[in-house]
């Protein structure tokens, strides 16, 4: 057993010592590199932090914020701990948001889940997420590196070429979402090319359903899933089996608080995901990220089935604000502004997700007293959404006073089945 599988499997005592520990040297070392810190942390010592209940006492930054705050401290924040000379990349997501990746191997350190997964040493794997701006590929595949894989770097799109490099290169495994990978398997039958080298998949970036899994399951593919952001990293990942919930990620401390506040919620309740990671390059403490989840209470009592310890969070449950993401990426509610900032015939607006995961409809309902007017300006507004959001749009344009006066500005109505 590695020193990494020991530690998943060490006990609640042990793990909490070493969380403190490395709480209170994250607080220092954020304190004296990173100027947002320097401000927000100025009060507190790191050695009156006697407990990992004392976290409880520092402040949230809530994910929603970050991209003002990059704003008017160029080009991260104030999150910064390091020199430029200690990055590797730069990614943008959606936002626009900024993050920086540090010159270890496994940054974002993803080789838990995939290990975890069924991944091992030697195989080749097919990664799918974006190499493109969004840091999703590099997250992967530097956990992949870490445990001794090797890449085919897919990226998005391309699918019969990507279906061509399966069939004669037969990779063991598939990192990107579910969806996709069901796509590049039924586009594999489509031409006659084989795609059943594929018997281990680590997936993120949008929902595993359950029909999905099933659908994967029956052609003898092993799925796992992993919890991770751009910002933080690798959150929580499945284990052997799904119905454990997600294990928490060794190098962070996760809390469920209630939504929009920071004070924690009681065990097995939901509440948004808190999450701090002891990043030496780019520190989050207590960073609310705007998801949902609930501890669950099972794993304060027992281990997952394969031995590891941690507390497990249920999955993702929904979002603390309206913030939804499609096809890998995010779509915010602030984004509805700027996509339309343009077209002052438009009185009002309202994002609404339809279909099945993987397969969803993006529409943008405007609502609008002219349609002759607005209507020629169609295809500008169509790539105006695709610049804002990197995502195909439809249009409907319907009558003042049509669209829902309850304040969403993004509606999310796919099926999750």
């Amino acid at each position: 057993m590695t020193p990494s599988e020991q530690q998943e499997r060490r006990s609640r005592d042990d793990r909490e010592r070493d969380l403190l520990s490395r709480l209170q040297e994250t607080v220092a070392h954020a304190k004296s590199h990173a100027p947002y810190y320097s401000k927000t942390l100025s009060d507190l010592e790191p050695h009156q932090l006697k407990s990992l209940a004392d976290i409880a006492s520092l402040p949230v930054t809530r994910k929603s914020t970050l991209s003002s705050l990059q704003a008017s401290e160029p080009p991260f924040g104030g999150f910064l701990a390091a020199p430029f000379t200690a990055l590797r990349r730069v990614f943008q997501s959606p936002g626009p948001i900024y993050e920086p990746q540090g010159m270890t191997v496994d940054h974002f350190g993803m080789m838990r889940a995939l290990r975890a997964a069924g991944f091992q040493a030697g195989d080749l794997v097919h990664n799918s997420f974006s190499y493109h701006l969004s840091p999703g590929a590099w997250i992967i595949e530097g956990g992949l590196h870490a445990l001794g894989c090797w890449v085919l770097p897919a990226g998005i799109g391309q699918t019969e070429q990507q279906v061509q490099a399966i069939a004669q290169l037969r990779p063991a495994g598939y990192t990107g979402t579910p969806s996709f990978l069901k796509i590049l398997i039924e586009k594999g039958q489509e031409m006659n090319l084989a795609t059943d080298s594929l018997r281990k998949a680590l997936v993120s970036g949008e929902a595993l359903t359950p029909s999905t899994r099933q659908w994967l399951a029956e052609r003898n593919i092993r799925v796992g899933q992993a919890y991770a952001t751009a910002d933080l990293g690798m959150i929580a990942y499945e284990t052997a089996d799904p119905a454990q919930g997600l294990v928490v990620n060794e190098d962070a401390i996760v809390e469920i608080v209630e939504p929009g506040g920071s004070a924690p919620m009681p065990i097995g309740e939901v509440g948004e995901v808190v999450v701090t990671t002891f990043n030496r390059e780019y520190p989050m403490i207590r960073f609310a990220t705007g998801d949902l989840s609930a501890i669950d209470p099972r794993s304060l009592q027992s281990a997952t089935d394969c031995g590891r310890t941690n507390i497990r969070i249920k999955g993702w449950l929904g979002r603390a604000d309206q913030t939804t993401k499609v096809r890998g990426m995010f779509v915010h509610p602030g984004q509805i502004g700027q996509i339309i900032k343009g077209f002052p015939m438009i009185t009002k607006a309202r994002l609404v997700l339809t279909g099945n995961i993987g397969s969803d409809t993006m529409t943008l309902h405007c609502e609008v007293a002219d349609r002759a007017a607005v209507q020629s300006n169609s295809q500008s507004l169509i790539d105006t959404a695709r610049e804002v959001t990197r995502l195909r749009c439809e249009l409907s344009f319907v009558a003042p006073g049509t669209l829902p006066d309850d304040g969403k500005l993004i509606e999310d109505a796919r099926s999750y089945a």
